[in-house]
């Protein structure tokens, strides 16, 4: 418990770590340029809200748990997404071009740490209900989902609340998608990239967190 107590304190003082650097950024410049990262953050931190959220609630109502572990999935991809932020990186007077690329680096770490960490949670409470077996393969599924989610938000431009929002447009893209896969290459390239990427990522996370325990 203290350990877990400690994790947290270092994820909270990251995040503020980041939000301070953009709030210097705009005293600085006068231009908010880079604030969006700070919801994108927030919106990052959501999955890691439900799945601990999902983890106090084990013993509870089924519904509970499903609605928690819905939320999770639909919000996931926000994790990730970070990432492609650095499209907006460039050389911007009088920044320094490091500043800005460290500012983008962290929020992206940030988003990263936050969506395995939420994953950890939610695969601690599936491991409770299924097999190890099915929960990797859970986990695996996860992940490709996240990717793809992680794509629809930069170029289809899809957010979260879209799900709920605007369910008839995300099903005609999808089956758009997956009826001309010709017509939608880089689709497929940057999921299979980002799942990847995810995947390998979790993974060593996961050994890592395992050979700590063994010293």
């Amino acid at each position: 418990m203290k350990k877990k107590s400690s994790i947290n304190s270092i994820l909270y003082l990251s995040l503020l770590c980041t939000v301070l650097l953009i709030a210097i950024r705009i005293i600085y410049t006068g231009n908010w340029r880079f604030a969006s990262l700070v919801w994108n953050m927030f919106l990052a931190f959501l999955p890691f809200i439900f799945s601990t959220t999902l983890l106090k609630k084990i013993n509870r109502s089924k519904w509970i748990q499903y609605f928690l572990l819905a939320c999770w999935l639909i919000f996931l991809p926000n994790a990730p997404y970070i990432i492609t932020d650095f499209v907006h990186l460039d050389h911007t007077p009088p920044v320094p071009f490091w500043y800005d690329l460290v500012i983008i680096f962290w929020a992206a770490w940030n988003g990263l740490i936050l969506g395995f960490i939420s994953l950890l949670n939610i695969e601690k409470f599936l491991l409770a209900r299924f097999s190890r077996t099915q929960v990797n393969v859970m986990v695996y599924i996860s992940l490709v989902l996240c990717a793809f989610g992680v794509y629809a938000g930069r170029y289809l431009r899809w957010n979260s609340w879209d799900v709920v929002a605007n369910p008839h447009e995300i099903y005609r893209d999808v089956k758009y998608i997956a009826l001309n896969p010709e017509d939608n290459m880089r689709t497929w390239g940057v999921t299979f990239l980002f799942s990847v990427l995810m995947i390998i990522c979790y993974y060593t996370i996961k050994q890592l967190k395992q050979a700590m325990r063994e010293l």
